[in-house]
């Protein structure tokens, strides 16, 4: 049964211990549910709760969730669940730093999102961004995108850990 101190993380943790916690976690809150719209929702609120847990650069997100590939038009992304203001409805493939990781199915790691070409700046405050492809038979099928009010707020440590986490949704979502 899923509980609110899933997403509550004791001070002090090193961001590698955070992320240990996240991973369990989210395997735990996908285990027997594998609705896309549950489970993603879940899990922004799991990773926003983390990120907050931690020193800047990382308490500074300020927008964490998915976007997931239109069935309609699948040339674009559509807003899925999410933490933080309001958001872009619709993101075309390969435009912003959301659909170039969706085009592309590779993770977009941007320290200054003024210096991305194209980006889409749906919050003034975000400063930095990091986009991870979720892939399903070798097809992406979402994105997980998260925002940083400060510049660099996202390194190879948050890359791996976001891919290992974009794998566990992957393999226990249907979507």
């Amino acid at each position: 049964m899923v509980h609110a101190e899933s997403s509550t993380f004791a001070e002090g943790l090193t961001k590698e211990e955070v992320y240990t916690q996240v991973l369990e976690q989210a395997s735990a809150l996908l285990e027997g549910e594998r609705n896309w719209v549950c489970n993603l929702s879940n899990a922004s609120s799991l990773l926003y709760h983390a990120l907050l847990s931690l020193p800047r650069p990382s308490s500074g997100v300020n927008w964490c969730g998915f976007y997931v590939v239109d069935t309609i038009n699948p040339s674009q992304l559509i807003l899925g669940p999410f933490q933080g203001h309001v958001a872009c409805q619709q993101i075309p493939l390969g435009k912003g730093v959301c659909g170039t990781a969706a085009k592309e199915g590779k993770t977009q790691v941007v320290e200054d999102v003024e210096k991305f070409p194209g980006h889409i700046a749906c919050d003034s405050r975000s400063k930095s961004e990091i986009v991870v492809p979720i892939l399903q038979a070798g097809k992406v099928v979402a994105i997980i995108d998260i925002d940083c009010a400060e510049l660099a707020g996202f390194d190879e440590v948050d890359q791996k850990h976001l891919e290992g986490f974009a794998r566990i949704i992957a393999e226990g979502s249907d979507f």
